[in-house]
Protein backbone atom coordinates (compact mmCIF):
# COMPACT_ATOMS: atom_id res chain seq x y z
CA UNK A 1 0.00 0.00 0.00
CA UNK A 2 2.82 2.37 0.89
CA UNK A 3 4.70 1.52 -2.32
CA UNK A 4 1.55 2.18 -4.36
CA UNK A 5 1.11 5.58 -2.69
CA UNK A 6 4.71 6.51 -3.40
CA UNK A 7 4.39 5.50 -7.05
CA UNK A 8 1.21 7.56 -7.35
CA UNK A 9 2.96 10.60 -5.83
CA UNK A 10 5.92 10.23 -8.21
CA UNK A 11 3.54 9.94 -11.15
CA UNK A 12 1.76 13.15 -10.12
CA UNK A 13 5.06 15.03 -9.77
CA UNK A 14 6.22 13.88 -13.18
CA UNK A 15 2.93 14.90 -14.74
CA UNK A 16 3.05 18.34 -13.14
CA UNK A 17 6.48 18.94 -14.66
CA UNK A 18 5.11 18.30 -18.15
CA UNK A 19 3.85 21.18 -20.25
CA UNK A 20 0.19 20.34 -19.93
CA UNK A 21 -1.96 23.44 -20.21
CA UNK A 22 -5.00 21.93 -18.46
CA UNK A 23 -5.29 20.23 -15.08
CA UNK A 24 -8.47 18.53 -13.95
CA UNK A 25 -9.83 15.45 -12.21
CA UNK A 26 -11.09 12.80 -14.61
CA UNK A 27 -14.21 10.64 -14.17
CA UNK A 28 -12.07 7.93 -12.54
CA UNK A 29 -10.83 10.35 -9.89
CA UNK A 30 -7.31 10.67 -11.30
CA UNK A 31 -5.61 14.03 -11.91
CA UNK A 32 -5.13 14.70 -15.62
CA UNK A 33 -2.59 17.05 -17.24
CA UNK A 34 -3.27 17.72 -20.90
CA UNK A 35 -2.76 20.23 -23.71
CA UNK A 36 -6.25 19.39 -24.98
CA UNK A 37 -9.24 21.12 -23.36
CA UNK A 38 -11.28 18.70 -21.25
CA UNK A 39 -14.94 17.88 -21.95
CA UNK A 40 -17.40 20.61 -21.05
CA UNK A 41 -18.87 18.38 -18.34
CA UNK A 42 -15.64 18.44 -16.33
CA UNK A 43 -15.66 20.92 -13.46
CA UNK A 44 -12.82 22.63 -11.62
CA UNK A 45 -10.49 22.88 -14.62
CA UNK A 46 -7.21 24.74 -14.00
CA UNK A 47 -5.46 26.32 -16.99
CA UNK A 48 -1.74 26.87 -16.80
CA UNK A 49 -0.58 30.30 -18.02
CA UNK A 50 1.48 30.24 -21.19
CA UNK A 51 4.95 31.76 -21.00
CA UNK A 52 5.39 34.69 -23.36
CA UNK A 53 8.12 37.22 -23.94
CA UNK A 54 11.69 37.07 -22.71
CA UNK A 55 12.68 34.86 -19.77
CA UNK A 56 12.85 37.96 -17.55
CA UNK A 57 9.40 39.16 -18.61
CA UNK A 58 7.66 35.81 -18.31
CA UNK A 59 9.58 34.43 -15.34
CA UNK A 60 12.66 32.38 -16.22
CA UNK A 61 11.43 29.50 -14.07
CA UNK A 62 8.95 28.65 -16.86
CA UNK A 63 11.82 27.78 -19.21
CA UNK A 64 13.99 24.64 -19.12
CA UNK A 65 17.10 24.98 -17.02
CA UNK A 66 19.51 25.15 -19.97
CA UNK A 67 17.59 28.05 -21.51
CA UNK A 68 17.38 29.83 -18.17
CA UNK A 69 21.14 29.73 -17.73
CA UNK A 70 22.02 30.68 -21.30
CA UNK A 71 19.46 33.50 -21.44
CA UNK A 72 20.73 34.94 -18.17
CA UNK A 73 24.45 34.72 -19.01
CA UNK A 74 24.33 35.32 -22.77
CA UNK A 75 21.15 37.23 -23.70
CA UNK A 76 20.40 37.27 -27.42
CA UNK A 77 19.44 40.50 -29.21
CA UNK A 78 18.63 40.81 -32.92
CA UNK A 79 18.82 44.17 -34.73
CA UNK A 80 16.56 44.30 -37.78
CA UNK A 81 15.02 46.68 -40.31
CA UNK A 82 12.11 46.59 -42.73
CA UNK A 83 12.56 45.02 -46.18
CA UNK A 84 15.65 43.12 -45.03
CA UNK A 85 15.90 39.56 -46.30
CA UNK A 86 18.77 38.68 -43.97
CA UNK A 87 16.74 39.97 -41.03
CA UNK A 88 13.83 37.73 -41.94
CA UNK A 89 16.13 34.71 -42.34
CA UNK A 90 17.86 35.41 -39.04
CA UNK A 91 14.59 35.82 -37.19
CA UNK A 92 13.29 32.55 -38.66
CA UNK A 93 16.50 30.76 -37.67
CA UNK A 94 16.28 31.88 -34.04
CA UNK A 95 12.59 31.01 -33.88
CA UNK A 96 13.11 27.52 -35.34
CA UNK A 97 15.97 26.76 -32.97
CA UNK A 98 13.91 27.97 -30.03
CA UNK A 99 16.13 30.86 -28.91
CA UNK A 100 14.49 33.43 -26.62
CA UNK A 101 15.62 36.75 -28.09
CA UNK A 102 14.89 40.46 -27.99
CA UNK A 103 14.39 42.27 -31.29
CA UNK A 104 15.50 45.87 -31.84
CA UNK A 105 14.08 47.64 -34.88
CA UNK A 106 16.19 50.20 -36.76
CA UNK A 107 13.93 52.86 -38.29
CA UNK A 108 14.78 56.40 -37.25
CA UNK A 109 18.02 58.38 -37.41
CA UNK A 110 18.34 57.84 -33.66
CA UNK A 111 18.11 54.06 -34.19
CA UNK A 112 20.81 54.18 -36.88
CA UNK A 113 23.09 56.20 -34.62
CA UNK A 114 22.55 53.76 -31.75
CA UNK A 115 23.42 50.83 -34.04
CA UNK A 116 26.53 52.61 -35.31
CA UNK A 117 27.74 53.29 -31.78
CA UNK A 118 27.20 49.64 -30.88
CA UNK A 119 28.78 47.94 -33.91
CA UNK A 120 30.78 50.66 -35.68
CA UNK A 121 28.66 50.33 -38.83
CA UNK A 122 25.08 50.47 -40.03
CA UNK A 123 24.97 46.96 -41.57
CA UNK A 124 22.04 44.76 -40.64
CA UNK A 125 21.07 42.30 -39.38
CA UNK A 126 23.25 42.23 -36.28
CA UNK A 127 23.09 39.45 -33.71
CA UNK A 128 24.33 39.88 -30.17
CA UNK A 129 25.01 36.76 -28.12
CA UNK A 130 26.14 38.17 -24.82
CA UNK A 131 29.02 40.48 -25.79
CA UNK A 132 29.66 38.73 -29.14
CA UNK A 133 28.57 40.78 -32.18
CA UNK A 134 27.80 39.10 -35.49
CA UNK A 135 27.11 41.37 -38.48
CA UNK A 136 25.07 39.86 -41.31
CA UNK A 137 23.17 36.59 -41.30
CA UNK A 138 25.23 33.42 -41.59
CA UNK A 139 23.65 30.36 -40.04
CA UNK A 140 26.98 28.62 -39.39
CA UNK A 141 28.51 31.52 -37.46
CA UNK A 142 25.29 32.17 -35.59
CA UNK A 143 24.99 28.51 -34.65
CA UNK A 144 28.57 28.35 -33.36
CA UNK A 145 28.04 31.38 -31.12
CA UNK A 146 24.79 29.99 -29.75
CA UNK A 147 26.42 26.60 -29.17
CA UNK A 148 29.29 28.25 -27.28
CA UNK A 149 26.77 30.10 -25.11
CA UNK A 150 25.15 26.80 -24.16
CA UNK A 151 21.88 27.13 -26.04
CA UNK A 152 20.21 23.81 -26.93
CA UNK A 153 20.57 22.67 -30.54
CA UNK A 154 16.82 22.14 -30.86
CA UNK A 155 13.88 24.09 -29.47
CA UNK A 156 12.98 23.49 -25.83
CA UNK A 157 10.55 26.39 -25.55
CA UNK A 158 7.21 25.57 -23.94
CA UNK A 159 4.16 25.36 -26.23
CA UNK A 160 2.62 28.74 -26.96
CA UNK A 161 5.79 30.73 -26.25
CA UNK A 162 5.81 34.05 -28.10
CA UNK A 163 8.76 36.44 -28.32
CA UNK A 164 8.17 40.05 -27.29
CA UNK A 165 7.33 42.63 -29.93
CA UNK A 166 10.24 44.51 -31.49
CA UNK A 167 11.19 47.79 -29.85
CA UNK A 168 13.21 50.79 -30.99
CA UNK A 169 16.98 50.36 -31.19
CA UNK A 170 17.56 53.82 -29.76
CA UNK A 171 17.56 54.01 -25.96
CA UNK A 172 14.56 55.60 -24.35
CA UNK A 173 14.97 59.31 -23.78
CA UNK A 174 14.73 60.39 -20.14
CA UNK A 175 11.62 62.31 -19.25
CA UNK A 176 12.26 66.07 -19.13
CA UNK A 177 12.69 67.39 -15.64
CA UNK A 178 10.65 70.35 -14.47
CA UNK A 179 12.72 73.50 -14.45
CA UNK A 180 12.43 75.91 -11.58
CA UNK A 181 10.59 79.03 -12.63
CA UNK A 182 12.44 82.30 -11.84
CA UNK A 183 10.94 84.19 -8.99
CA UNK A 184 9.21 87.40 -10.07
CA UNK A 185 11.13 90.50 -9.08
CA UNK A 186 9.67 92.46 -6.19
CA UNK A 187 7.72 95.50 -7.35
CA UNK A 188 9.48 98.77 -6.66
CA UNK A 189 7.82 100.85 -3.95
CA UNK A 190 5.69 103.69 -5.29
CA UNK A 191 7.52 106.98 -5.71
CA UNK A 192 6.70 109.60 -3.09
CA UNK A 193 4.39 112.42 -4.24
CA UNK A 194 6.07 115.64 -5.42
CA UNK A 195 6.53 118.36 -2.75
CA UNK A 196 3.54 120.59 -2.34
CA UNK A 197 2.29 123.11 0.24
CA UNK A 198 -0.29 120.59 1.35
CA UNK A 199 2.26 118.01 2.46
CA UNK A 200 4.83 120.44 3.87
CA UNK A 201 7.17 120.43 0.96
CA UNK A 202 9.19 123.49 -0.05
CA UNK A 203 7.48 126.09 -2.23
CA UNK A 204 8.88 127.22 -5.55
CA UNK A 205 10.52 130.61 -5.63
CA UNK A 206 7.75 132.14 -7.69
CA UNK A 207 5.13 131.20 -5.07
CA UNK A 208 4.22 134.31 -3.12
CA UNK A 209 1.62 132.79 -0.91
CA UNK A 210 -1.97 133.85 -0.45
Amino acid sequence: MIVRSMLFAITCLAASAAWGQYKYVGPDGRVVYSDTPPPASVKGVQKKPVATGTPEASGGANLPYALQQSSRNFPVTLYTAANCGGCDSGRAYLTKRGIPFTEKSVKSNEDIEALKQLTGSTSIPVLLVGSTKLAGYESGAWGESLDAAGYPATSQLPPGYKPPAATSAAPDKPAPTAQAQPKPEAAAPPAPPPPSPANGGSRPEWFKGF
